[in-house]
């Protein structure tokens, strides 16, 4: 309910009028069934405006710390994640990478939609990066539908670091879905999992146009930002 209440009542409506945001090919996101939207990840606001831009609810997988924090404080953010469709995991690797991957399993066996970030980070300087695993997994052992979709122009509204986002259109392009069914039952596989993961992210380069960096986003952090402007 609180989902509905933000996303058509409250902040969506707000967002609308704002920013102006627009989308082009929603069309591909299944009307029913579980799927999982993959896509780039330019700024903390992508997990605002894309599910702004698709019918059905979205539910992401957020860092557990969103949902520890103490007093008046820790319970808004905590409520307010929890109303927008984030899902807290823990990060750590391990078992909590397990559990991770059991709680977007969850929401899929419910048919619902799972949206996911390859790159694991949000990217330092607007290029896309290397894609890891997980993602594949969850692809192979739910068999859900696999639906591309990125965010234009994010990193320009709110770049790593702002406090307040700029006031500038955002787009959403939603890409056809991509059938992974001809790897069912091979989640085991690492070669298996890094193909479907770098087919992914090869979808995802040419919906976005941005520059394919091989490496992961996380061990270029803390570089001089650039392509922010």
């Amino acid at each position: 309910m609180l989902y509905w209440i933000f996303k058509h009542l409250i902040i969506g409506p707000l967002l609308k009028t704002v920013y102006r945001p627009w989308v082009e090919g929603a069309e591909n996101i299944p009307a029913s069934g579980p799927v999982i939207i993959v896509g780039n990840h330019l700024s903390v606001i992508d997990s605002f405006f894309m599910p702004l831009m698709i019918d059905r609810r979205v539910y992401f997988l957020a860092k557990s710390d969103y949902f520890t924090g103490t007093g008046l404080k820790g319970w808004l953010v905590k409520s307010f994640m929890l109303a927008v469709g984030q899902l807290p995991i823990d990060r750590s690797g391990g078992k909590a990478s397990e559990a991770s991957l059991n709680t977007g399993l969850a929401v899929l066996d419910r048919g619902d939609v799972l949206g996911i970030y390859p790159e694991g980070t949000r990217s330092p300087d607007g290029r896309l990066y290397r894609g890891r695993t997980g993602v594949a997994r969850l692809v192979v052992e739910s068999g859900a539908a696999v639906v591309p979709a990125v965010m234009i122009d994010t990193e320009k509204a709110m770049p790593i670091g702002a406090k307040v986002p700029k006031i500038r259109r955002i787009g959403t392009v939603i890409g056809k879905p991509l059938d992974f069914s001809r790897f069912a039952g091979m989640s085991a596989d690492r070669f298996v999992l890094r193909a479907v993961t770098d087919e992914i992210m090869l979808e995802i380069q040419k919906l976005s146009g941005q520059e394919y960096i091989d490496v992961y986003a996380s061990s270029v952090r803390g570089r001089p930002q650039a392509r922010t402007a």
